[in-house]
């Protein structure tokens, strides 16, 4: 039998290390509680903000 083997696992790290680093900095600019939670939630969809910050500097 033929074994497939994947190793996805560097995109794991990249993305884990871009959500601390996201948190750390949406907290950190956050006012108050809240916006400290808010900034908790956009660390975790923080590739999405760069995509369309990308998109946009491209003039898309």
């Amino acid at each position: 039998m033929k074994k497939e083997i994947h190793n996805n696992a560097s995109s794991g790290a990249v993305y884990g290390l871009g959500f601390i680093g996201a948190a750390i900095y949406f907290i950190s600019t956050a006012g108050s509680f809240w916006m400290g939670v808010l900034g908790f939630l956009k660390a975790i969809v923080w590739p999405a903000f760069m995509v369309y910050e990308a998109f946009k500097y491209m003039g898309m």
